[in-house]
């Protein structure tokens, strides 16, 4: 007789095998955020560029925001890049 095996991670028995992420939604969200995040990362580093030494917010808390939407934008282009990668081979 075999001994029982104890699972690495423990499952609730609700959620399926094999998930999937919804790659349509996935596609849409990217495509949707990916020039909003581009035109805030512009907006902001032309505000910090334009700030003066006296302005409320200052241009380090500008420059700040530009860089978070850079990243997210570098974020949301690799998503849509994996997401139309993957919907050619698999669909």
């Amino acid at each position: 007789m075999r001994r029982a095996r104890t699972p690495k991670v423990w499952r609730s028995g609700t959620e399926p095998a094999t998930a999937r992420t919804d790659l349509k939604l996935r596609f849409l969200l990217s495509v949707l955020f990916l020039p909003f995040f581009a035109l805030c990362t512009a907006g902001f580093a032309v505000w910090a560029a334009l700030a003066g030494p006296g302005d409320v917010p200052g241009g380090g808390t500008l420059t700040v925001f530009a860089v978070v939407c850079g990243v997210l934008t570098l974020v949301a282009a690799a998503d849509l890049w994996v997401v139309v990668r993957r919907r050619r081979t698999e669909l």
